[in-house]
């Protein structure tokens, strides 16, 4: 992890850098570095990698966090699983999970509104992972590291250490329950209340497991292979059912929400499922026709450009764009023609363009009573 370049630095970026102004860099760096662009280029390649690897960590505000004040080993899934967790944290316990589980769900949950001892559901998990816009496209399968509240191993979730076993409480006699007076103007009052010493269970553990501290779970790291289905998009979740925190006394575990983070591409911009790309041409191609190689997420596709074409026209490929989610239809293609203009024309050139305006009469900028109410109503709109 000492080698590694800071992501703030790998995008250009500043710290205080906004989502899309990181976005925005990432484009500008991935089409830079592009492998398409830099054919058996390694360098190319190694800064591409890097700048994924930047834009994964810094396009997630949970693991953006994380770098911000830990740096790298933040954002590292090794870290925390053997050195104490984050900041001196310990990561093997959860303390809300283990009030949860004395209290009956609920911090709080006292006088007897429900049972300790019955099942409940585990509570929902979150993770993320980020793929790139092809992968998005056509779908993929992803492995999703994430740390989730499971059985202990050591006590098996009796709570109680290897060897022992949890006793009878002898404040309730096993009842969780335990009966008060209360003398009022109306005379002795007896009410059943939960009883403090084993919080409504019944029983008492005198040595609890070291491993879970008596909570009968801990927290683990956990890795599960989802698929991610084609044509999904940005900040979208898949839920992987009963893979989040287990339940307890018995009860389901709770789901994983996976969000998942699409790279934006260095070319293609996505609007539903249809696809956009510029294609740029010379002013003698825009005027005679020309044949383009158009890239496509299924490879490079030949289109004749038709003469006469101007800047900004748009033409489609039909079926070349993203596959509909959960289904088998799909997007278009749609490509903007820009075509362009010399900036700085040899003598030549110029000599040939003053030729080329004589032959075609007229200097072009005027309107007509029509063409300039057409305009003006568009740009009043």
């Amino acid at each position: 992890m000492a080698d590694k370049r800071d992501y703030y630095e790998v995008l250009g970026v500043d710290r205080n850098a906004s989502e899309d102004e990181i976005k925005k860099a990432y484009r500008q760096t991935a089409k830079k570095y592009h492998p398409d662009l830099h054919p058996g280029d390694k360098e190319a390649e190694e800064k591409f990698k890097e700048a994924n690897e930047a834009y994964e960590v810094l396009s997630d505000a949970d693991k953006k966090a994380r770098y911000d004040r830990f740096g790298h080993a933040g954002v590292d899934p090794n870290y925390g699983a053997g050195q104490g967790g984050y900041g001196g944290f310990d990561m093997d316990f959860d303390l809300g999970d283990i009030l949860g589980s004395m209290f009956g769900g609920g911090f709080g949950g006292f006088g007897g509104r429900s049972n300790p001892n019955a099942p409940q559901r585990g509570t929902d998990t979150q993770a993320s992972v980020t793929i790139s816009f092809e992968e998005a496209a056509k779908g993929c399968k992803r492995t999703v590291e994430s740390m989730k509240i499971d059985v202990c191993d050591e006590c098996h979730g009796s709570g109680a250490a290897p060897g022992t076993s949890a006793k009878t409480c002898p404040e309730c006699h096993g009842r969780g329950q335990v009966t008060a007076q209360q003398r009022t103007p109306f005379g002795v009052i007896q009410t059943q209340k939960t009883c403090s010493r084993c919080n409504g269970k019944g029983k008492v553990i005198d040595t609890p497991c070291k491993k879970c501290r008596g909570a009968g779970r801990v927290r683990k790291p956990s890795s599960i292979e989802i698929s991610i289905p084609a044509g999904i998009d940005d900040r979208q979740v898949i839920n992987a059912r009963g893979q989040g925190n287990k339940g307890i006394n018995g009860g389901p575990a709770g789901d994983l929400k996976v969000v998942v983070n699409v790279r934006p591409h260095p070319i293609f911009e996505r609007e539903g499922y249809n696809v956009w790309v510029e294609m740029h041409i010379t002013y003698p191609e825009a005027v005679l026709g020309c044949e383009l190689e158009v890239p496509t997420l299924e490879g490079k596709v030949k289109y004749n450009v038709p003469a006469g074409t101007q800047s900004g026209d748009i033409f489609k490929l039909r079926n070349k764009g993203i596959q509909t989610l959960n289904n088998r239809g799909k997007g278009d293609e749609l490509v903007r023609v820009i075509v362009d203009v010399p900036k700085n024309p040899s003598a030549k050139q110029k000599e040939i363009i003053r030729q080329l305006a004589q032959e075609l009469g007229g200097s072009g900028n005027h309107l007509g009573e029509e063409e300039k109410k057409s305009f003006f109503g568009k740009k009043k709109k």
